[in-house]
């Protein structure tokens, strides 16, 4: 019986790391798995999914959904399933339910806001697994947000989507996200 798995951990967290092990370890058994991820994520190019360590997989778009051939395959994974829609994680859970194709997808659970992504709340409902992949804050507590910096320092208003990585994100404890710290000699705010 298949299930809808959500791994969410915040930037840094080796998510997209894992999902690509998770599918090499599926195709290395013989068994058919594809990636997708959402067409708006173009940071690391056409139809590819990079995690910071510098593994590489090709992918599909969550968009093109419907015009792929399903049939056979043994998983599907996500990436980036933050920036789904609540109509395309409706879908996965057809997938799941009616198709029999374990999903397994990856996303941060908030924003730089501290506040649910779309893709992240249904998710977070509908899944029938939610795991939490952790990483750490500077101080050596788990990072559960995500920092927006600018200038080096955090902000906390703007667009909900900004597309970045180290240079404009780190991960915080919810103590230093408030307060802004992001190094031991930065008191933040």
């Amino acid at each position: 019986m298949a299930k809808l798995y959500f791994r969410y951990g915040a930037m840094g967290s080796s998510k997209t790391a894992n999902a690509i092990m998770v599918r090499f370890n599926y195709i290395e058994r013989g068994q058919k798995c594809i990636m997708l991820k959402p067409r708006l994520d173009t940071r690391d190019g056409e139809r590819i999914v990079a995690s910071r360590s510098g593994l590489t997989a090709q992918c599909y778009y969550m968009e093109e959904i419907d015009s792929l051939d399903l049939s056979g395959l043994d998983c599907i994974i996500v990436d980036e399933a933050q920036f789904l829609t609540k109509a395309q994680v409706e879908k996965l859970t057809y997938i799941v339910d009616e198709m029999d194709i374990p999903v397994i997808a990856y996303g941060l659970r908030a924003d730089f806001r501290g506040e649910l992504f779309e893709g992240s709340t249904w998710l977070m409902a509908w899944a029938d697994s939610i795991e939490e992949i952790k990483t750490v804050c500077w101080c050596g507590k788990k990072a559960t947000y995500n920092a927006r910096l600018l200038g080096g320092k955090v902000i906390k208003t703007g667009e909900q989507i900004v597309l970045g990585g180290n240079e404009s994100y780190v991960a915080l404890c919810r103590k230093h996200w408030k307060s802004g710290q992001t190094t031991p000699d930065n008191k933040g705010e």
